[in-house]
């Protein structure tokens, strides 16, 4: 890569407003222009804008259906770079304004989706059942091990093959300052734990909740105690 290259890569993150979208599309979905204008608090022609900028960057990929104009992460490695970014910023220790902030800022940390996996207490709770249980090594780099593998399918969680995306990787938590599951591995076990309800969605950003099925079955696939996850 040239030093210009480098550069002008940085240069898309370097902007609060384009830095606000990306964050909002870290939950996995695709927004419209109108919503990423409204969460960066800017008018919707100049979202437009740095949409446009974002997207022949390479790190947003676009879709219009009729009269709509959804945006999205172009991929698991664009995710990858947001998170970690996020993760190596220094917290700002403000307190929040408000019950519904503090509420949501709780939320968040407790258990959310970093793109298409589990990430906060949720997730850190998670990788490391899985270590101490010998399911993920940790030592170079994140590993299922033969163990691991067999869980999954015990589990009745299908990871595919192929493909570039590694089976597991570490992604930093910028809330719990440590690495949680990332790759296909959590990408799946993300996709499962909310199609059976053991989590869902609340709020509109992107923190989930553990429900009474979900805590019975992580205790029962991984000794995690109800009280890690709530």
């Amino acid at each position: 890569m040239a030093p210009e290259d480098l550069a002008a890569l940085a240069a898309l993150l370097a902007d609060r407003t384009r830095a606000a979208m990306c964050l909002a599309l870290l939950d996995g979905r695709a927004w419209t222009a109108g919503e990423l204008a409204r969460h960066a608090g800017v008018a919707q022609s100049t979202a437009s804008e740095h949409l446009g900028k974002l997207v022949a960057g390479g790190l947003l990929a676009e879709e219009r259906q009729g009269r709509h104009r959804y945006a999205r992460l172009a991929d698991a490695r664009a995710a990858h770079l947001v998170e970690e970014l996020a993760a190596y910023t220094a917290p700002v220790a403000e307190p929040p304004r408000s019950l519904r902030t503090a509420n949501a800022q709780s939320a968040m940390a407790r258990g959310r989706t970093c793109y298409d996996h589990l990430a906060g207490r949720l997730g850190i709770a998670i990788t490391e059942a899985m270590t101490a249980r010998g399911l993920l090594l940790q030592d170079t780099g994140f590993a299922l091990t033969d163990a691991g593998l067999e869980w999954f399918r015990d589990a009745g969680i299908a990871l595919p093959h192929g493909g570039r995306r590694p089976l597991a990787r570490a992604c930093l938590d910028w809330t719990e300052r440590r690495s949680h599951l990332a790759g296909v591995a959590g990408a799946e076990l993300c996709r499962h734990v909310l199609a059976v309800g053991w989590c869902i969605r609340i709020g509109s950003q992107r923190a989930v909740k553990v429900t009474p099925d979900g805590e019975r079955a992580l205790r029962e696939l991984l000794d995690i105690e109800s009280e890690a996850l709530r």
